[in-house]
């Protein structure tokens, strides 16, 4: 194939050929004026990364106003984008509807509100193909097979329980990752934490990979920009409940963030730490509690078509408040 298209004739052909693959459609932002292409795409579909963006774009599998694309062209703005993901074989294989039951808190045309329970994987990946809230979801609404990672927006933790929001469109999900860019998505937790915090504070610390267990973040002067803010609660005999607000969204940002500041979260095997206080009943309460003790409770954000400010909040799952009751006993 040629490097442009000459007519709609052949984009045509172009789209007849790929119609047994999904099509991502897009426009570029007025304000990506300048940008090369395959960083605008890179920021308008942060769940693909830069390197397969641009593999895709060096296939022919990226049309910018009806002209196959490349990489290090120029944006100036509300330039149309079709895009023709090329699933890997484990992700083709492991993208199936799955009749897994969900908690919609709120659903429309355009997002719905998920509270997930603790021990659901969010994306299909290594040692988790099937039995993800995304297969939930593409069992739940078949259309997301459309939307990129069924228009899953942000992540918990597997043991992580709370709130997240899904696009139902390309275009709500464009716009609700432009929110998380500009840090105007509201996400509170409730985290209890070990050891008696004493004060509301912030932890500013950049989190990147682990530099030698591969699996786990750390704090690293080579990650990127992360914020918590930790507000006390409750205090407690030992342990401490905090209400904790992302200004950023990395990877276990709490998790890590958390045990930084010597205050690892209850039940944390992978950032747990010793004990500030020799308690055994606090030991054996940490010992029990099979995950970690992080609940994301509240969500907040601009609707995608309304533009209206909504707002949702999860009630604690009957782990936490069984720990919470133990915890008031004790104390």
């Amino acid at each position: 194939m040629t490097n442009s298209v000459k007519n709609k004739d052949s984009i045509a052909d172009y789209n007849v050929k790929h119609l047994t693959e999904r099509v991502i459609q897009l426009t570029i932002p007025s304000d990506y004026i300048g940008m090369r292409l395959d960083q605008a795409l890179a920021k308008l579909l942060p769940d693909y990364s830069r390197s397969r963006l641009q593999s895709w774009i060096a296939e022919n599998r990226v049309i910018l106003n009806e002209q196959l694309a490349h990489a290090k062209q120029k944006v100036w703005g509300n330039e149309s984008i079709q895009i023709f993901p090329k699933d890997e074989p484990d992700t083709q294989s492991s993208y199936m509807p799955e009749d897994i039951p969900l908690n919609i808190v709120y659903e429309d045309n355009t997002i719905i509100i998920v509270n997930k329970p603790a021990g659901l994987v969010c994306h299909p990946g290594n040692g988790n193909w099937q039995g993800t809230l995304l297969n939930a979801l593409l069992h739940h609404t078949p259309p997301l097979s459309q939307v990129p990672r069924a228009g899953i927006v942000h992540r918990l933790d597997k043991d992580t329980s709370g709130l997240l929001v899904v696009a139902k469109t390309i275009e709500a999900q464009i716009h609700l990752v432009r929110q998380l860019q500009l840090r105007t998505i509201k996400r509170d937790y409730l985290a209890i934490v070990l050891g008696n915090v004493s004060q509301d504070g912030i932890v500013d610390a950049p989190i990147g990979r682990h530099p030698t267990q591969r699996t786990k973040m750390a704090i690293t002067s080579k990650g990127k920009p992360a914020r918590t803010f930790y507000r006390i609660h409750e205090k407690y005999n030992g342990c401490t409940v905090l209400e904790c607000s992302l200004d950023t969204g990395r990877t276990h940002q709490i998790r890590v963030h958390m045990q930084s500041i010597g205050h690892p979260l209850v039940g944390d095997a992978v950032y747990g730490g010793k004990l500030i206080k020799k308690d055994s009943i606090i030991q054996q309460l940490n010992a029990n509690f099979l995950r970690q003790a992080l609940h994301a409770q509240r969500l907040t954000l601009s609707h995608p078509e309304s533009e209206e400010t909504m707002a949702w909040e999860a009630p604690l799952p009957n782990d936490l408040s069984i720990l919470l009751q133990a915890l008031r006993e004790h104390s």
